[in-house]
């Protein structure tokens, strides 16, 4: 793991994207709040959970919808969680802020022990402290994180966390995690923007490799990451929350800019994640969904292999060819 020095994304005191981004000054936001014009959104989607996933997974990758970016992984006889949150709500009160409009597809009772999570960057959507405290009480998983979030985890008790900056890895039993870049910000409080590193995590194992992108706006850390790993042989890559563009395009693709995304990756296929349960901008619930399945119509013959993944359903994966990254 490298350390804090000055970088083309952190200047000694700061995080930023190589590549700039307009997004989240007083005035965008203002103007956002002013003119904001949301889809529709149903008050609750009362869904049953899925069946539990199996205790673990030996061959191929299995990888299960739970909802929003929190997905579990299963593969080389480990158990992988991303980002996840069963919290009602993305927020730091309990009363307050945006509300979880599907329930979650795998009941906490029904996760199987969890040996790792994958935390992308410190939104509250992302990182939620009261699911990382029940998984930590019951699990003790090893968290795996971009740079400074360990100080905002050890206070609540999870002290087993590794720090990644973009292209440092760790080993985790038969995998290799990779920290790679992604196009986004960082923050919890009008006071501590950027002080945390954002990422994506790219998995490595005997039955392929799968890249989890966390939030990411489109950027040519997509060619990059190809030519560094290679092609992933699954994609997780956010459609949601993507609307109004002008406010929104810097740091969360779109549903078309997830299938441009695809094809710089040339990834065997995309999940699409972040999108219809909790509702963080102007796009309506059905919205990225409906948006993406129009994008692959227009591209025709040229539209990549996608598996859309209902909350609870899993689908077992094999890899295409052997990872670059291991050559």
């Amino acid at each position: 793991m490298t350390d804090r020095r000055s970088s083309d994304h952190f200047d000694g005191r700061r995080f930023h994207n190589p590549e700039p981004t307009a997004h989240g000054s007083a005035t965008t936001l203002l103007r956002w709040a002013l003119t904001r014009k949301p889809g529709p959104w149903s008050p609750h989607r009362d869904e049953p959970a899925g069946p539990p996933p199996p205790a673990r997974v030996e061959e191929g990758m299995r990888v299960t919808m739970v909802g929003h970016a929190t997905l579990l992984v299963q593969t080389a006889g480990l158990n992988l969680l991303t980002d996840p949150i069963w919290s009602e709500r993305c927020s730091p009160v309990s009363w307050a802020g945006p509300r979880r409009r599907r329930p979650p597809g795998i009941g906490f009772d029904d996760l199987p022990r969890i040996d790792a999570v994958l935390l992308s960057h410190d939104h509250y959507d992302h990182l939620d402290l009261p699911t990382l405290r029940r998984l930590w009480a019951r699990d003790a998983p090893v968290v795996l994180t971009g740079l400074g979030n360990a100080a905002r985890l050890r206070p609540e008790g999870i002290e087993t966390v590794t720090e990644l900056d973009w292209w440092d890895h760790a080993e985790l039993g038969p995998l290799r995690i990779h920290g790679v870049p992604a196009r986004h910000f960082s923050g919890r409080t009008p006071f501590d923007r950027d002080s945390t590193l954002w990422l994506g995590l790219w998995v490595e194992g005997p039955a392929g490799t799968l890249l989890f992108a966390g939030d990411t706006g489109l950027g040519a850390h997509f060619e990059e990451i190809r030519r560094r790993l290679g092609p992933p042989d699954v994609a997780l890559l956010p459609i949601g929350a993507f609307r109004p563009r002008w406010f929104m395009q810097g740091i969360h693709l779109s549903p078309r800019d997830a299938i441009e995304a695809h094809r710089r990756l040339e990834a065997g296929v995309m999940v699409p994640i972040h999108h219809g349960v909790f509702p963080l901008a102007d796009d309506g619930q059905d919205e990225p969904l409906d948006e993406l399945r129009e994008g692959l119509r227009e591209a025709g013959e040229e539209a990549p292999r996608v598996q859309v993944l209902a909350p609870g359903q899993g689908h077992t994966f094999a890899p295409r060819r052997a990872s670059k990254a291991a050559e």
